[in-house]
């Protein structure tokens, strides 16, 4: 194995600090915070982080509420169709961007 270089300490707890906020991970991101900020990292740049981040969980908890309520409306379908049903509507589309017009694709 070659030796790689590591990534940014910076790029690291940025993605844990979104990773975090997407996942509702109990930390709620504040040891990321708290490095971000002793980087100097302008809070701009934190502040978008966290907007992507809370836009996909919410974005994905709606398409996951979204394809199972049609599963549920749907009691006649077989069990297999309905489970290809969600797991197709919960992988389709590419996200939106959030409110502020920030693209997290």
């Amino acid at each position: 194995m070659t030796d790689q270089p590591q990534l940014h300490s910076s790029i690291v707890a940025m993605v844990s600090l979104a990773s975090g906020i997407a996942s509702n991970h109990p930390a709620m991101g504040q040891c990321q915070l708290e490095r971000l900020r002793r980087a100097g990292i302008p809070q701009h740049q934190i502040d978008a982080v966290i907007e992507i981040a809370r836009h996909i969980r919410d974005e994905a908890s709606q398409k996951l509420d979204a394809a199972f309520n049609e599963c549920a409306t749907s009691p006649n379908k077989p069990e297999a169709e309905k489970e290809r049903q969600l797991s197709d509507k919960v992988k389709s589309s590419c996200c939106t961007p959030t409110a502020s017009d920030q693209s997290c694709c």
